[in-house]
């Protein structure tokens, strides 16, 4: 990814299966405002993944590709699911939402990611609570 460099994976415990292999951390008030902005479809194609925390929804206003957002809580189940999530538009805000996942489009069908399923975060030298779980905002 050109604005982020590769910091960890996203893995769907229950469906074994990888979301993301490249996934990037937007953890500051900058690369969360940042985002995916300015990136193209190329630089954000398969394997990829930005993971958004803290965050409660996303919206995708200047980008040219659709994503698909996954919605966790702060034990990391998928609470929400927005699918193709298409250029200038927003997704809908979810107050229990601890972190978002943003992901090239059409990744959540391809690994059957469901609401209910747990997401295994593994991120270098990330700042989690002992348990794993994401720390309150």
């Amino acid at each position: 990814m050109a604005v982020f460099s590769s910091q960890g994976q996203a893995f769907n415990q229950p469906r074994q299966a990888y979301l993301a292999t490249a996934l990037a951390v937007a953890d500051t008030h900058w690369t969360r405002l940042r985002g995916l902005l300015g990136l193209r479809s190329s630089d954000f194609r398969n394997g990829s993944g930005l993971w958004i925390v803290p965050c409660h929804g996303v919206h995708t206003l200047g980008m040219g590709f659709p994503i698909d957002v996954v919605y966790l809580d702060r034990v990391m189940t998928v609470i929400h699911i927005q699918h193709d999530l298409q250029p200038w538009r927003f997704a809908p805000v979810r107050t229990q939402a601890a972190s978002v996942l943003e992901l090239p489009c059409r990744t959540v069908a391809e690994t059957k990611t469901a609401v209910g399923d747990r997401i295994e975060i593994r991120i270098d030298e990330l700042k989690t609570e002992k348990d794993g779980r994401v720390p309150p905002s």
